[in-house]
């Protein structure tokens, strides 16, 4: 667990979902993935990505709302009480922070300037390394 000495709320980890990783790691389709564990944002992230990849911005967008809710769902199922570090170190969560990611991404396609400022506002006071890691 990584440590908080700024007094702040603690950072909020992910529980693993060894299977649905290791499938993804392991090359199955997104697709099936996200079908067989709807909860895992890992997976609609990639959908998201890749989707935005191939110009489909609002597929992207689709996707990447369902990552962001079932990742919001998790992160409040863990502890998280809507502020606080979400560690990009602990690779659980970066199915998330991912999503959050490619939703600000597509909303910036599409012309939600707010939102794609809020996206990008979340990811950065959540984890600064993800959001330097994923930007764009």
């Amino acid at each position: 667990m990584t440590q908080n000495l700024l007094g702040g709320p603690p950072p909020t980890e992910l529980p693993d979902n060894t299977e649905a990783r290791t499938a993804l790691e392991n090359g199955v389709d997104p697709i099936e993935v996200a079908a067989r564990h709807p909860d895992y944002p890992g997976a609609w992230a990639e959908l998201a990505d890749r989707a935005f990849a191939k110009g489909s911005v609002i597929d992207s967008y689709a996707y990447a709302r369902t990552g962001y809710h079932r990742g919001l769902d998790q992160l409040r199922r863990a502890g998280w009480k809507g502020h606080g570090p979400i560690p990009w170190e602990h690779a659980p969560n970066r199915g998330f922070l991912r999503a959050l990611n490619a939703l600000g991404r597509a909303a910036a396609a599409i012309g939600e300037e707010d939102e794609a400022e809020r996206c990008k506002a979340f990811l950065r006071d959540s984890s600064a390394a993800a959001a330097e890691a994923l930007a764009q």
